[in-house]
């Protein structure tokens, strides 16, 4: 049975006067655990755009409401395509919506965890890291213009780390009405800790600097703590959120079929 932990925070920063990061998580209901799993995510609201807030809040909520709605017979990859597309379209109607219209918009990064997998969508330059044997690797990819030019060999990551063009998106939630939403699926081991964060966060820390600070505490709520509030001594420019999960024990399933099935 898939067993794990998590702790959660968010901190509006230096500068910044109300906070645009959004994140929550949806846990099984009992009995419903092995079948459903669990969600996490976390969401930023576009600075500079009407109402970043609105749409980060839209973002999580949506998610966490359609979580609940359990589909029978339905991929962890497919559900969660489903739920960010849905997200992407209420955000895309509100913002429609309101008066003389606006340009509601948001990150997402979402995590679904059942039995030994993890199934990754993402939106934007919110992050998740996969954190193993005091390793942190990034199993996302930034969708924003140096992000794309990195992935082009047009930048080196160390320039798009530096440029003044790093935050423009070169895609989001709410800009229209589809979205192009990028799933990634990984093995988890019992050990491992996920980490997801808004770009307040892993914009200050390099992956070394995420991994041993992690590893400082078995307390996840003590790590948690560190890591932002190193995150805000090196800038705290912007709003700056992490979740962090950490895999107890899992259950090594396969799938014939499109069925899983328990490995001995």
């Amino acid at each position: 049975m898939l067993e794990l932990e998590f702790a959660e925070l968010t901190d509006v920063g230096k500068v910044r006067e109300h906070n645009e990061d959004c994140f929550g998580h949806a846990a099984p209901p009992n009995g419903a655990a092995r079948q459903q799993g669990w969600l996490f995510a976390v969401a930023d609201g576009v600075g500079g755009q009407d109402r970043g807030e609105v749409a980060s809040r839209l973002a999580i909520e949506t998610l966490q409401h359609g979580f609940h709605d359990f589909r029978a017979n339905e991929s962890p990859s497919a559900c969660l395509q489903r739920l960010v597309q849905t997200a992407n379209h209420k955000i895309y109607e509100t913002a429609t919506g309101h008066d003389g219209g606006s340009n509601m918009c948001t990150t997402i990064v979402a995590c679904l965890l059942r039995y030994d997998r993890a199934i990754v969508a993402h939106v934007g330059d919110s992050r998740c890291y996969l954190i193993r044997r005091g390793q942190a690797e990034v199993i996302t990819n930034d969708h924003s213009l140096v992000g794309e030019q990195v992935r082009m060999g047009i930048l080196t990551p160390e320039e798009a780390a530096n440029s003044d063009r790093r935050h423009i998106l070169s895609r989001s939630l709410g800009a229209n009405l589809f979205v192009n939403v990028e799933l990634n699926e990984r093995q988890v081991l019992p050990g491992d800790v996920l980490l997801l964060s808004s770009d307040g966060l892993h914009g200050a820390l390099t992956p070394g600097e995420i991994a041993v600070t992690t590893a400082q505490s078995t307390d996840l709520n003590e790590s948690a703590a560190r890591l932002v509030a190193l995150a805000l001594e090196r800038d705290g420019g912007d709003n700056t959120t992490v979740q962090l999960i950490r895999i107890n024990s899992v259950e090594r399933m396969g799938m014939y079929r499109g069925r899983p099935y328990k490995l001995r």
